[in-house]
């Protein structure tokens, strides 16, 4: 059966660009090319088709294939990482920096997010706000490891996606009760993202009516001495 937008998937993949591994859901192919991340969870990931949950050239590439499908895929600037802006390319005074600006140094800017510094002239400091893969072809591979029907699984996959993390859940009746570990108020990622995964369980998820949020905490134990 052919694969629809709307539809969740587990799919597992490898992007490059000039021969370059940029992201994987391969933990060994990470760490062969230098992009490991300790914190990160590597494996196939639960993508619902045609929400943009990953690039869009690929997004676009599994929908109307079948689960159990391998293929590559070239995906243009357009549908990548958008082709380079020139504007986004900024000069700032130093000061204007907290810690001395080196070449590669990423740094946030309040009215223009998130870029890089790419050099430092004199008093001067410019920065690129371009996404680093922006105007570069990016080349795919993938495979499409199943369909995923169930709903909880379907939600336990949006959780991963946007927290990076596993997170207990379970699912009676169309209600969805979370039980939050110990100490995700201080957890950034979470806090950032947990209003989109709510959102997007109840618009992508049909059978979800309910979802709880629960914290539960345990009076410390006394050490003895």
């Amino acid at each position: 059966m052919s694969i629809h937008e709307g539809d969740f998937i587990r799919l597992t993949y490898t992007g490059s660009t000039n021969g370059r591994i940029f992201d994987t859901t391969d933990e060994a192919a990470a760490k062969s090319a230098g992009i490991h991340s300790p914190s990160a969870i590597y494996g196939p990931v639960t993508v619902c088709v045609g929400s943009k949950h990953v690039i869009l050239g690929l997004d676009e590439e599994v929908a109307g294939k079948e689960a159990g499908s391998t293929g590559t895929v070239t995906v243009a600037p357009e549908k990548g990482f958008g082709e380079r802006d020139p504007k986004r390319l900024q000069s700032f005074p130093k000061s204007k920096f907290k810690e001395k600006p080196v070449r590669g140094m990423p740094v946030t800017i309040d009215e223009m997010g998130e870029g890089t510094v790419v050099d430092v002239i004199g008093a001067r400091v410019i920065v690129d706000f371009n996404a680093p893969l922006a105007g570069m072809t990016l080349n795919y591979k993938y495979t499409i490891e199943e369909q995923v029907n169930e709903p909880l699984e379907q939600f336990r996959g949006l959780i991963r996606l946007y927290a990076g993390r596993d997170i207990d859940a379970s699912l009676d009746e169309g209600k969805v009760t979370i039980n939050l570990p110990p100490g995700i108020t201080y957890d950034r990622r979470w806090l950032l993202w947990r209003g989109r995964i709510i959102h997007e369980g109840f618009e992508l998820i049909r059978d979800l009516a309910e979802i709880t949020l629960i914290e539960n905490f345990k009076r410390p134990e006394k050490k003895e001495e």
